[in-house]
């Protein structure tokens, strides 16, 4: 199985998920919502870390597109891992990747996705130059 993510994409962030019961649809697996969810939390709690968290009323990341491809089935219990990974700055965005594997199971992706993250005014409605740190971060 071929996969997204290339090796020489920048590992910048890891973070650790349950799988709760909860989650799990009538299918009997982690609903393909939460997949979009773990991307999500993945990348947010990435900005944050760096400083750079999503501000409603200032500039800051929007994404401006998400997928999501499906390899395998998640179910709980257990503990999912996003390794989350940046590419590609341009003058005002960069791609964000993010692979899913079980804790149990490392090496093993059972889903991949990303979005293009865009530095963005607010007040403008428009987009922006990244900011010199992120620019650094990102390259």
């Amino acid at each position: 199985m071929r996969y997204l993510v290339p090796a020489e994409k920048k590992l910048t962030f890891e973070l650790r998920v349950q799988l709760r019961w909860g989650d799990m649809d009538a299918m009997g697996h982690i609903n393909n919502t939460l997949y979009f969810r773990y991307l999500e939390m993945a990348r947010v709690d990435w900005l944050a870390s760096i400083g750079a968290p999503p501000n409603p009323g200032g500039q800051g990341p929007v994404i401006v597109n998400a997928f999501c491809n499906f390899y395998r089935q998640l179910k709980a219990p257990g503990e999912v891992l996003a390794k989350h990974y940046v590419s590609d700055p341009g003058r005002t965005s960069f791609e964000t990747w993010i692979t899913l594997e079980r804790t149990d199971e490392p090496g093993v992706i059972y889903a991949e996705g990303g979005a293009t993250t865009l530095w963005f005014d607010a007040k403008t409605d428009k987009a922006i130059g990244l900011p010199d740190r992120v620019r650094e971060l990102v390259s």
